[in-house]
């Protein structure tokens, strides 16, 4: 085994002496320094020298699970997300979840899981649930059923109140390893790094990550509070050698540390910023500025000066903040605004607040419009959703009209509209998805069409609702679904319905409902052309260069060309960034999102930034070299 292990990299060398002294580790490395590679290297010495040992590895996404399942496969290896990890591990305890729940809902410290009545909870109260305490996508907290962010609350007061539970895992799992650690909440550090402290029993608990792309308000971001050379601390070691950027990047990602690591490049001849003689790349850095907004002149001189190919999403993304600073880009702003930013559902979230402040009794039978009258909130004609009002007479009069029971009971949020979106069109789409059933919907007609157009005709004969019996039917399917296709202005209700009549999508229990549960949001939807539509499925599915910053961490790409617009999100603040000024946790949040940023590139990196000040000009010019600073007309 020694002669095994002199082959391994010496950060990971490094782990194994912690291992041998029964210590738990950190590996801290920055972007593109290959830690999953070292996570992949330390699992298959724990395997080769632990056989009987089990191992447990978790991390953030579906998408890592499945790569790291991919790099080792063995029968002692259970690779999974946080919260599949901790769900596996508590949900036999049955009757310890029901008193967890109920301490907890009667705790009034404990904001996110409430039960208005009765109130105190009996102890009781989940007993007739036939399927006992559930974990699911969605919260119905009166029916036993609780989602991802109540998961770590039970889990977190289960290890913290039941050591026999801290026995168990740590006699189940010898070997537990987290990747992406930053992004991890404090509670699931907090259960292995404290409330295991409770069990006598032994075992390793491994962490992998980089505090500078905790870029997530939710995760614990450092573990600083833990880390020290006392043999009940955690032992960091750090990983200083960069296998994805080239020296320009790796170079400009260092002035935008803070934590003391300095990177360098890899020694490895092979690692993917070498060149075929063995040479680290240079990249290409450009820090660009015009006093005009319009980004097409931008896009036009990288492609034109270093052959940057905008139509290729794979190996070139374009980063914005917000997915509504892409909107207008990609071209699905209406839909964009009636899931993000519906006024007249926003003033229901008002309405529906004063009514509860002020305990107002509503009748069974109001309409919305009774109950605005009837509350009197008074809304000025200069917010949002006062103009909103004054320019939609027509739609706000329609919503006056609904039962005020069902309208309350509508929900939009963007996340409904935007989740599952993908890098490009290999990547895989995560478990579950947010996506709400008229979107879902919407989604099955276009993949058909898709399929179609793009001559993948065995795939959409799987997928298309369309019954096949005789030849004859495969000529009525081929005219259905070119009709289908020839879109042109029809509305999204339009296509549903055609979709439907030529038995391509046929309209399911799942839409119906949705239209009866949400009739006023699949009004406002089914009026947009469904070639808005199209360019919404384009974006989600990877075939368009856009991306978020956040959606982007983790991924790498030849090249990345950044957006710098906080797009009136007061959590960031660019200018700021480059002056070093303002208020320290924007100033830090904004820092580690653009260091993300910047270290997906793998070739060439370009960054806008429309009309700066001198200061930021100047920085500019400190951070990316004069020479590389370019001034757009």
């Amino acid at each position: 085994m020694v002669e095994e292990r002199l082959k391994l990299e010496p950060e990971v060398q490094e782990i194994f002496t912690c291992i041998d002294n029964k210590r738990n580790f950190l590996l801290s490395g920055g972007a593109g320094s290959g830690k999953t590679h070292s996570l992949v290297q330390v699992i298959k010495q724990v395997i080769a020298e632990n056989p009987t040992s089990r191992i447990a590895c978790m991390t953030f996404t579906n998408a890592a699970v499945k790569q790291i399942e991919e790099r080792i496969g063995h029968a002692n290896l259970s690779v999974s997300t946080i919260h599949d990890f901790l769900w596996d591990n508590i949900k036999h305890f049955q009757n310890e979840l029901k008193i967890a729940l109920v301490s907890m809902a009667n705790d009034p410290l404990v904001e996110k899981i409430k039960i208005e009545d009765p109130t105190p909870v009996p102890n009781d109260f989940f007993d007739p649930c036939e399927k006992g305490i559930q974990y699911k996508e969605y919260l119905k907290l009166n029916k036993g059923i609780i989602s991802h962010d109540e998961l770590l609350l039970v889990a977190n007061y289960l290890f913290e109140n039941y050591p026999k539970l801290c026995d168990i895992v740590k006699d189940k799992f010898g070997f537990i390893f987290i990747d992406e650690y930053q992004d991890t909440d404090k509670a699931v550090v907090v259960i292995l790094l404290d409330h295991f402290n409770q069990s006598v029993k032994h075992n390793i608990v491994g962490f992998f990550g980089d505090a500078m792309q905790s870029i997530y308000d939710d995760g614990i971001g450092n573990l600083d509070a833990y880390k020290g050379t006392n043999p009940d601390q955690v032992q960091e070691i750090k990983k200083e050698q960069n296998r994805r950027n080239p020296r320009a990047i790796i170079d400009l990602a260092n002035r935008l540390r803070t934590d003391g690591i300095t990177q360098v490049p890899s020694i490895d001849r092979t690692a993917p910023n070498m060149t075929t003689g063995g040479e680290v790349k240079e990249g290409i850095i450009k820090f660009i500025y015009s006093t005009n907004p319009d980004i097409d002149p931008v896009r036009s001189y990288l492609s034109e000066n270093f052959g940057w190919d905008f139509s290729n999403s794979k190996e070139t993304k374009e980063l914005n903040l917000t997915h509504n600073l892409i909107a207008d880009k990609a071209g699905f702003r209406t839909l964009m605004d009636i899931y993000d930013k519906e006024r007249i559902l926003e003033l229901k979230y008002k309405i529906t607040k004063e009514i509860k402040e002020k305990n107002i009794t509503i009748a069974e039978a109001a309409t919305f419009g009774e109950v605005i009258d009837q509350v009197n909130l008074m809304i000025s004609p200069t917010t949002e959703i006062g103009r909103f009002l004054t320019e939609n007479p027509e739609l706000y009069e329609k919503a006056r009209g609904y039962l005020f029971s069902d309208f309350r009971k509508i929900y939009a949020d963007k996340e409904q509209l935007l989740d599952d979106k993908k890098q490009d069109e290999e990547d895989e789409n995560k478990k579950g998805t947010k996506r709400d059933n008229l979107i879902r919907h919407l989604f099955k007609i276009q993949n058909n069409i898709f399929l179609y157009q793009n001559k993948q005709y065995n795939e959409f004969l799987r997928v298309t609702d369309f019954s096949i019996l005789t030849i004859g039917d495969k000529e009525d399917l081929q005219k259905n679904i070119e009709e289908l296709t020839s879109v042109g202005d029809k509305t999204i209700e339009e296509i549903i319905n055609l979709a439907d009549e030529n038995g391509i999508c046929f309209i399911d229990d799942n839409l119906v409902r949705f239209k009866i549960e949400n009739e006023y949001l699949y009004d406002r939807v089914k009026e947009v052309k469904f070639s808005e539509f199209q360019k919404l499925y384009d974006y989600l599915e990877g075939k368009t260069p856009f991306s978020t910053q956040h959606k982007t961490k983790g991924a790498e790409f030849d090249n990345v060309f950044i957006i710098l617009d906080n797009g009136k999100w007061n959590d960031y603040n660019f200018e700021n960034l480059f002056l070093g000024s303002g208020k320290a946790s924007v100033l830090e949040r904004t820092q580690k999102i653009f260091y993300v940023c910047c270290t997906r590139s793998k070739e060439k990196l370009a960054v806008f930034f429309h009309d700066p000040s001198a200061g930021v000009i100047t920085k500019a010019q400190e951070w990316f070299g004069a020479e590389n600073v370019i001034s757009l007309p």
